[in-house]
């Protein structure tokens, strides 16, 4: 299904975001391909998922937006043994519902995407992680496509892989992995997974409009200990603000511009710089024309 114009905020965990060239949300990977193929290949393009990670500026994005949130949305088991559970993740699938569908098969070692507030696509593309795990961690294969619609699998070995760092073949994108775990005891699984959310909640912002975290934790170092040392916490720029719960996390008060948002980062970043000369890298990714 394609659109024209369509605002991007309501997409975004943000809730920030101007419109679209086009948004596209295919129904199957055999739609997409199709569609990627009849595509100029100079067309921007930018795929959203949960929107948890991103920040589209106000001026929207010039291209076309791939939507794979409840498009790509196939979740399966694709092999069992006594080593362990395969996977099949699609692009689109809340990693939360990642958790909770191997728990409920028995495995252990998927409790960590319970705090990852995005889709497996974006956990793909920066090794996203939470609580000592990491995504990479657990793949044996993925799914990708490329701007000629062609789909392809590739190995682990095929990327270099780091801190929220994913790097392979330029021009392609995640359409699914395959995953693997160990078995384990299905309760033990859905109690570390409720103690993991009551930690999360604990000590982050749930329940308000923000990103996730900002900004990476510098080695050896916490973002938000250094923003907090900076005296930060609760700064603001028209309705963004540096969580008072939180100081890795901005939120969105209501009616925040992504000008308010992107300024207020890059203040964090000029004080942390000058306070304890280390700069700070965005986990986030910046979408579109200021």
């Amino acid at each position: 299904m394609l659109s024209f114009n369509e605002l991007l905020a309501s997409y975004t965990s943000w809730h920030i975001g101007g419109p679209a060239k086009q948004s596209y949300r295919p129904k199957d990977n055999k739609e997409l391909s199709n569609f990627l193929q009849l595509l100029p290949l100079d067309e921007p393009l930018f795929w959203l998922g949960l929107g948890s990670n991103v920040l589209i500026r106000d001026a929207g994005f010039d291209g076309t937006v791939i939507h794979t949130h409840k498009m790509l949305s196939d979740l399966r088991m694709i092999s069992q043994s006594s080593a362990g559970l395969g996977l099949y993740v699609a692009a689109g699938v809340p990693c939360a519902k990642i958790a909770r569908f191997a728990a409920k098969h028995g495995v252990v070692g998927a409790e960590f995407f319970a705090g990852i507030p995005g889709t497996m696509g974006g956990a793909l593309a920066m090794n996203a992680g939470a609580f000592g795990s990491e995504t990479w961690d657990h793949v044996t294969a993925v799914e990708v496509i490329d701007r000629q619609g062609q789909i392809r699998k590739r190995s682990p070995a095929e990327y270099k892989i780091s801190y929220r760092s994913a790097i392979g073949p330029e021009q392609e994108w995640f359409l699914g992995a395959e995953l693997n775990f160990v078995l384990g005891d299905q309760q033990q699984a859905k109690l570390r997974i409720k103690e993991l959310l009551q930690r999360r909640n604990a000590t982050q912002p749930i329940g308000l409009l923000s990103c996730g975290s900002v900004f990476r934790n510098p080695e050896g170092k916490y973002a938000a200990e250094l923003i907090e040392a900076s005296k930060l916490k609760g700064k603001r720029i028209g309705n963004a603000e540096v969580s008072t719960k939180h100081s890795n996390f901005i939120i969105n008060l209501g009616g925040a511009t992504a000008r308010d948002v992107e300024n207020l980062i890059l203040e964090i970043k000029d004080r942390v710089s000058k306070d304890h000369a280390i700069e700070l890298i965005p986990e986030v990714k910046f979408i579109g024309d200021l």
